[in-house]
């Protein structure tokens, strides 16, 4: 599927998460990566519904399959910007651009309220978000600041 040509679909999720949501969540834990767990966790004990003024979550289909999934939250540290946060695109979709339109989408939230957004990069990601206009910026519990609009 690493062709670039899929061009997937991007739902804002509101009530409920994906469906398909438990074959993702079971791939991103057999790579290791958690935080899909703590989106479950999370959602399901109402502590993170990504609901609040300039959050959103959106899950992207690429030929009606749930290929990635990616949200926005408030910055918890630094005031008046956001975060990408629990951001994943399973293994057979990654290099299609399904990561690149999840992330754009959620830029362009950010750009329409004007605020700056942090990333915690895993390091396998850190080119990505780099590519992206995120510059290194260690701090503050984030690896990455994105202000192309700032």
């Amino acid at each position: 599927m690493g062709d670039n040509s899929l061009a997937p679909e991007l739902w804002l999720l509101i009530e409920h998460l994906p469906a398909g949501f438990e074959t993702l969540r079971e791939e991103a834990r057999g790579e290791g990566y958690l935080f899909v767990e703590r989106l479950a966790a999370d959602w399901e004990a109402r502590r993170m519904r990504f609901d609040r003024d300039g959050e959103a979550l959106l899950a992207a289909y690429a030929t009606g399959v749930l290929a990635g999934i990616g949200g926005l939250t408030i910055e918890p540290v630094l005031p008046g910007a956001l975060r990408m946060r629990r951001f994943y695109v399973r293994p057979l979709f990654r290099r299609a651009g399904i990561g690149r339109k999840l992330a754009t989408a959620l830029l362009e939230r950010a750009r329409i309220i004007d605020v700056l957004v942090t990333v915690n990069a895993a390091p396998a990601s850190v080119s990505f978000w780099e590519s992206l206009g995120f510059a290194p910026d260690m701090r503050d519990g984030h690896t990455h600041l994105y202000c192309g609009f700032c």
